[in-house]
């Protein structure tokens, strides 16, 4: 499948900013489920974008802006080409040993309830690979998924107890769980398109985790959406969990009530103007 993806984030402040920075985790790599056919960031300010990688591997810009700052503009556009590999990752850059993705963090702690849940949801299963299916399955059933942002949970704690939560938070309640039953897991960051009628807003950030499986390496798992990611996910950014990699991270200087103004345009490229694009080049 051949995405093109147009993401737009506009910055609002009620008192113009003086200084901003941002680190940006938006440039996804090429691996053997996806092929990066184009990507390119822009800023409307007079900033210099300097890339690099985390230590995760994950490719960062970062930029900083000074002046009287009362919007800003930061513009995504892309063109990738996905492959449904049934969840299997491999090609990925990989700098630390698997046994790191076993650390607790502060967004996937797991209290004596999310324990018990995941134990009782595992105590049947034969096989590691087994048990991280039946979890992305129990989770989904367990947690509703909800897409407004402004429901996130706290914590994976609330939203276990509330039984409703964003994509973040399921993929951090998945990561939890799998630890516990020392399964190595961690969090990805990424993009969704959703064919076929799907809902627009559906179209946008996207989170969900992977899990190490002894003898067939890392395994994506949404249970958001309860599958293993397909061709219409794009993967981005993975860490420990969100704060590794979040897609923008930043802060600013001596303004007032900053809004943010997101907005996606995601669609499948026809075969037909693939062809043409081809033929031009």
């Amino acid at each position: 499948m051949r995405i093109r993806v147009a993401h737009d984030t506009l910055y609002r402040y009620e008192r113009p900013a003086k200084s901003v920075i941002q680190t940006l985790r938006l440039t996804p790599r090429s691996h053997d489920g996806q092929h990066i056919v184009r990507w390119r960031i822009t800023v409307d300010q007079d900033v210099r974008l300097s890339e690099s990688e985390d230590a995760f591997g994950n490719v960062t810009h970062v930029f900083s802006a000074a002046g009287t700052i009362e919007e800003m503009h930061v513009r995504v556009e892309g063109e990738v080409e996905t492959h449904d590999r049934a969840g299997v990752v491999r090609g990925v850059i990989e700098r630390f040993p698997v046994s790191l993705y076993l650390r607790e963090t502060a967004l996937t702690q797991a209290d004596e309830a999310i324990r018990d849940f995941a134990q009782a949801v595992a105590g049947n299963e034969g096989s590691p690979l087994g048990a991280a299916h039946a979890l992305m399955q129990a989770i989904h059933e367990r947690v509703a998924f909800v897409s407004d942002p402004k429901q996130a949970a706290t914590t994976i704690t609330e939203a276990f107890g509330a039984g409703r939560g964003i994509c973040q938070d399921m993929a951090h309640l998945f990561i939890a769980c799998a630890r516990q039953l020392g399964i190595p897991a961690r969090y990805v960051s990424g993009l969704l398109y959703r064919p076929g009628g799907e809902e627009a807003s559906a179209n946008a950030n996207h989170a969900w985790a992977e899990a190490h499986i002894d003898g067939l390496g890392w395994i994506g798992f949404d249970p958001s959406l309860e599958l293993c990611p397909m061709e219409c996910h794009i993967r981005v950014a993975a860490a420990l969990d969100y704060l590794g990699a979040a897609p923008m991270r930043g802060a600013y200087y001596g303004g007032d009530g900053e809004k943010l103004d997101v907005k996606f345009e995601i669609s499948e490229r026809s075969p037909r103007s693939q062809a043409q694009h081809q033929s031009q080049g």
